[in-house]
């Protein structure tokens, strides 16, 4: 069986970012958490390890066969024991402890170990210092001054260390051979681009979305260079994490896009991602700065001295060779147009989202890229200004969100599949799969108002209800629950009035807010506890008379309904006269 240890969220030295760090038989690995990168250090290549003492914890310290050396912290004191036995029967290293100088002296030896300057007082190492992240080493009389490149991840970074090189005993000045010596061994590891020699090839105004502009690109065997008319750029190869080219929504175009880290800066700005955007109809034939056996050999037939096709393709074969990355490309995604992404808007700008095999990434401004492995969950949510789109949402483990507005709602059921085909965790899960696509997704407002207002009916039904033994016996129960408001606001405003005068009545009475006939009828509520063997109130004069003459209206009027019975009742009392009315 595999035998392996497995160490969750240890810290890269160097770049101070959490990381999960593997011990295996084959190979030490360690991967970021927030750029997914890996250092894979082969067990063959090991040559030394130590064990030491560090700010928070304990550190160890990996030094390979090539001249690299890596530096990993926060283990406990207790993982000495199994990590040492580990090393002994799978690498047959030794875990050394090693002790660290802490008496705060400032004079000592400068030893150069690899990629690694390490200032040591009696042979215990005060600090040591990446040769990777210095960006200039100059030479004054008696000092050496080293120049560090800005942490953007820290609050507060280290920029200048000065070593003072002490004259040699007898002399008057220094020893020019021993600070060029020094400054010499630093530049030689450091991170300082020079552009020694020719270009490999020159790309000539190139169209740039991010940073914007047209820039000259310069391709070096160790760095590539972008001069525009205002700015300069110098990218090493060792920033480059990923390489992505993506189809334009109109078939048309093509974006190729390179992610930073650390991100290339332009005064206060930081820009983590180098976006070109190419028409496929362009044409280049391109020649090498280089002999043909000198290309075969350095680049292993990846690329060859003369060579001509759409633009596109000709940069991203040569940054692919040179930058020696995989180039990421959509997957087998396709959107209800049949493009390759979806349009939709990020913050303030519209843009497109392209969905990944191992995650998405959002372009262009700014852009995004988020991958699988470090999403939370997602969550679709209704549009916020209308129902024909649908946001989009992303939260990360770190906790934070990401909101992809206005995408159109034919969009949903491939993006839904796409998401539910990668496992992805969906916040609304239960929801989302008892709708049918994209058409169980589109109701409409009114829809939905429908909904609310047969509600609102069901209640006041059940109201009217409750009070319906306060009405008189001629209410009818056909009437709508608008009519039935309006009667029981009236019911004992005009009691002596014809049905006709009170149909006349009701278009004045509609126009009155409900609201405000409810406060007014408030300790009317107070009847629902009234005694039901109580009588009931006394019929009105005009039911009197009614009952009293419909079987004279009947027979004088052979086959009437009983609404036109009603109506001539109406007719008949009106032209009674008010004594006549007050005797019936």
């Amino acid at each position: 069986s595999k035998c392996q240890n497995r160490f969750v969220l240890f810290v890269d030295e160097v770049k101070g970012n959490d990381g999960r760090l593997r011990f295996s038989k084959q190979s030490v690995v360690y991967k970021s958490h927030k750029t997914g990168k890996v250092d894979s250090i082969p067990a063959p290549e090991l040559s030394a390890a130590q064990w030491r003492r560090v700010c928070v914890g304990h550190g160890i310290k990996l030094a390979t066969s090539t001249g690299h050396v890596y530096r990993y912290d926060g283990f406990k004191d207790t993982d000495f024991e199994k990590i040492s036995a580990f090393f002994k029967s799978n690498y047959k290293v030794e875990l050394a402890e090693k002790d660290m100088c802490v008496k705060g002296w400032n004079w000592g030896t400068a030893k150069f170990t690899g990629s690694l300057l390490s200032f040591d007082v009696n042979d215990s190492p005060v600090f040591e210092i990446p040769l990777a992240s210095v960006s200039q080493c100059a030479t004054g009389k008696n000092e050496v001054t080293v120049e560090f490149h800005q942490n953007d991840d820290a609050e507060v970074s280290l920029m200048e260390v000065r070593f003072y090189v002490p004259p040699n005993t007898g002399d008057d000045g220094s020893d020019p051979v021993e600070l060029e010596a020094f400054a010499q061994n630093v530049l030689s590891k450091a991170d300082v681009i020079q552009a020694t020699g020719d270009a490999v090839c020159i790309f000539k105004e190139l169209q740039c979305l991010t940073p914007r502009g047209r820039y000259d690109i310069r391709i070096y065997p160790t760095f590539l260079h972008l001069h525009g008319k205002t700015f300069d750029y110098k990218i090493p190869y060792t920033t480059v994490l990923r390489l992505f080219l993506l189809p334009h929504k109109d078939q048309r175009q093509m974006f190729f896009v390179i992610s930073l880290d650390p991100p290339i800066k332009q005064g206060q700005t930081r820009y983590h991602f180098l976006i070109l955007l190419f028409s496929k109809d362009e044409e280049l034939s391109l020649a090498l700065n280089m002999s043909e056996d000198e290309v075969e050999k350095r680049y292993e037939g990846k690329l060859s001295k003369n060579m001509s096709g759409p633009l596109f393709e000709i940069v991203s074969r040569v940054m692919k060779a040179l930058v020696n990355r995989k180039i990421t490309v959509p997957g087998n995604f396709q959107g209800h147009s049949g493009s390759q992404c979806i349009t939709c808007a990020y913050k303030a700008s519209s843009g497109l989202l392209y969905p990944l095999e191992r995650g998405f990434i959002y372009v262009h401004k700014p852009p995004v890229h988020l991958r699988f492995e470090e999403i939370s969950c997602v969550n679709f949510a209704r549009g916020t200004t209308t129902t024909r789109s649908f946001d989009f949402e992303i939260e990360t483990k770190q906790n934070n969100q990401y909101t992809f507005s206005n995408i159109e709602r034919e969009e949903y059921g491939k993006l839904f599949d796409f998401v539910n085909a990668k496992k992805l965790n969906i916040k609304n899960r239960g929801f989302k799969e008892g709708m049918k696509g994209a058409e169980g997704y589109s109701d409409s407002d009114e829809d939905q108002h429908d909904a609310y207002l047969e509600r609102m009916k069901e209640e006041g039904k059940i109201r009217e209800e409750g009070d319906g033994s306060d009405e008189s016996e001629g209410d009818s129960g056909t009437d709508t629950p608008e009519t039935k408001y309006i009667s029981l606001s009236d019911s004992e405003a005009d009691d002596g009035d014809s049905e006709e005068e009170s149909k006349k009545k009701k278009p004045e009475k509609k126009p009155k807010k409900v609201v405000k006939e409810k406060k007014e009828r408030k300790p009317r509520k107070e009847k629902k506890v009234k005694d039901p063997g109580a009588p009931k109130r006394p019929m009105s004069a005009y039911m009197l008379w009614l009952n009293g003459n419909r079987e004279r209206i009947k027979s004088e009027n052979p086959g009437i309904s009983v609404t036109e019975i009603s109506k001539k009742a109406g007719e008949m009392w009106k032209q009674l006269s008010k004594d006549r009315k007050e005797v019936n």
